[in-house]
């Protein structure tokens, strides 16, 4: 330290925890699901897509779910994680639509994860029951107004925008 000059010191980042957050959205009828979960492994995403069917849209004969190419999202994670029988049975109810690499804000779960992270996540928090009563009041709140996204993008858009990943 020289006189007159600032003090100077390191900031040592500290790690308080991961946790792994599953957000599902119905974008035209304004429900969301968010889970909070320690992991994102195969029987995380199975146990996930389980809860969306029996808890959360148990009304629809059949779930599209849009999403990245993560390794997890996949029905070999459902057939891995559930007896045969309660296994074909989830997977009758879902259609698994994977995003294009370089595509994911084609996923409307994005556009909600960044509304959540501007008025609720978008900070450290430093422990998980603090993080799931957050995501879960910010949840409810969304589904009460019936939030819902305004999708303008189009398949002409998407063919103009995506066709050089197109396979001639």
């Amino acid at each position: 330290m020289k006189p007159g000059s600032p003090e100077k010191y390191d900031y040592q980042y500290e790690r308080n925890g991961t946790a792994n957050i599953f957000v599902a959205v119905d974008f035209k009828g304004g429900k969301r699901d968010i889970t909070v979960t320690d992991r994102r492994t195969q029987k995380d995403f199975a146990h996930y897509i389980k809860h969306l069917i029996d808890n959360v849209f148990t009304k629809a004969k059949k779930l599209r779910i849009i999403m990245d190419n993560l390794n997890t999202h996949t029905y070999i994670s459902i057939l891995r994680n559930f007896p045969l029988r309660e296994a074909l049975r989830i997977m009758k109810k879902i259609e698994l639509i994977h995003t294009p690499k370089h595509a994911s804000w084609l996923n409307i779960a994005e556009i909600e994860i960044n509304v959540m992270d501007t008025e609720c996540t978008g900070r450290r928090i430093n422990n998980k029951e603090l993080l799931i009563n957050e995501t879960k009041a910010f949840q409810n709140n969304r589904n009460k107004n019936k939030s819902t996204i305004q999708w303008n993008f189009t398949k002409e858009k998407a063919d103009k925008k995506l066709s050089k990943y197109y396979i001639s």
